[in-house]
């Protein structure tokens, strides 16, 4: 797996669903101080959240606090609780490509604009015939990561 053609620079976000954002927001902004950058609903994706950060600058982390518009139709963003990873790549056309390749399998609806407006894909939290590498149970996103991004992770190494 050495000809990988691009990086993961860092954790880029976790979401977390509840039935109700108001739990998720007296946790994570009002006791543990993260800062709501904005909100994402969509009707489509059945979720209205709130976009917190914890820390600052480009390797901040957004932490996501989501609940179901509709808690009976899917995808239930509150369940289980811990709805995704995300994951910063510096090259998201080229990881995608490569992974499918390699086996992976993503949920349907390929590469799209996600809540922070970058280019995101999701891998698929099950493997199956065709593509056996999933997530083992845990829903990962892979995100495009913005030049500022690249360059702090850069300056790091």
């Amino acid at each position: 797996m050495s000809d990988r053609p691009f990086r993961v620079l860092g954790l880029q976000q976790i979401a977390v669903g509840g039935p109700d954002k108001t739990a998720l927001r007296r946790l994570w902004v009002e006791t543990l101080g993260l800062t709501v950058q904005g909100t994402f609903r969509s009707e489509t994706e059945n979720v209205d959240e709130d976009i917190a950060t914890a820390g600052t600058g480009p390797l901040a982390v957004e932490v996501d606090l989501m609940q179901p518009i509709d808690p009976d139709v899917r995808p239930r963003v509150h369940e289980p609780p811990l709805n995704h990873v995300g994951l910063w790549v510096d090259d998201l056309a080229a990881a995608v490509a490569w992974m499918e390749d390699n086996g992976v399998r993503f949920t349907p609806g390929g590469i799209r604009k996600g809540a922070a407006g970058h280019d995101v894909c999701f891998i698929h939290p099950k493997g199956d015939e065709v593509h056996p590498v999933g997530g083992e149970g845990v829903l990962i996103e892979l995100v495009q990561a913005p030049p500022d991004v690249i360059a702090a992770f850069e300056s790091l190494t």
